[in-house]
């Protein structure tokens, strides 16, 4: 099946799938949520037995598309729900994938762009990687990531990330259990395979069984926390610090901020 936004491969059972938008350092646009989603589903009913996610070019995922941001700014509250239902159903599809998922993090990963890094199984990144949950600092709300964070991390941890939108590294990274290990870029893909060759000496049907048992655990809680998280994530969408956050990061000035619902 042809994608606009991603790569799709198949070989030696293992299903790759690379962000293809280098430059727009394979930032979120309305198409790569769409394309991305469908892949995955397609990686899900083929004979793979594991996925490999990772971005074309020096980054990874460079968090939403500056494009798509400005069209933030004129969508209907109805418009703004379904966009961040769609969002929420691709972060959950890759959190409960029926198969393991590998995130090779080959550069930064920033706001959406880390959700899609540390949603995987295990995540690999070069040393130079970098990650935040930036939302805040334009007049977002990282409501969508956060059951998903604060289940990796704890809170208070996921707390600092979220509240103080921060960029931090992949050491940092790794200190906090979002990195499994941190590799040099020569051996990112090479690592990435032969975790995928580990994993394939296991039963597929345990692997699945396990994973599915995982998911379990906390799918009555995730139901329940992202059905608000997408809520909110609308709703701060018609409130002016989010136009003046969006206009003033797209206008590259700082922000003036009311505090204003």
């Amino acid at each position: 099946m042809p994608y606009k936004t991603v790569l799709y491969s198949e070989s030696n059972s293992i299903a790759t799938i690379t962000l293809n938008r280098a430059d727009k350092r394979n930032a979120i646009s309305y198409e790569l949520i769409d394309d991305l989603t469908a892949a995955l589903s397609q990686a899900a009913g083929s004979t793979a037995q594991i996925v490999i996610l990772t971005g074309a070019g020096s980054a990874f995922c460079a968090g939403m598309d500056l494009e798509n941001l400005k069209q933030l700014l004129g969508r209907t509250p109805e418009e703004n729900l379904q966009d961040s239902t769609r969002m929420a159903g691709l972060f959950r599809a890759l959190y409960d994938f029926p198969k393991p998922t590998i995130a090779a993090v080959n550069g930064a990963a920033i706001a959406g762009g880390t959700g899609l890094a540390t949603l995987c199984d295990f995540t690999l990144a070069v040393p130079d990687a970098k990650f935040g949950y930036t939302e805040v600092r334009i007049g977002f709300v990282p409501g969508i990531v956060s059951s998903y964070l604060i289940a990796n991390i704890g809170e208070k941890r996921a707390r600092d990330l979220l509240l103080t939108g921060r960029l931090f590294g992949a050491e940092e990274a790794h200190r906090l259990g979002l990195v499994n290990e941190i590799v040099s870029p020569d051996r990112l893909m090479q690592c990435a395979l032969e975790l995928a060759a580990q994993l394939m000496e296991n039963s597929p049907t345990s692997l699945r069984t396990t994973k599915a048992l995982l998911s379990s655990y906390s799918k009555e809680q995730l139901d329940r926390q992202v059905k608000e998280a997408v809520k909110q994530n609308a709703a701060i969408r018609q409130t002016p610090d989010f136009k003046e956050g969006i206009g003033s990061f797209l206008e590259k000035r700082k922000p003036k901020w009311t505090g204003k619902l």
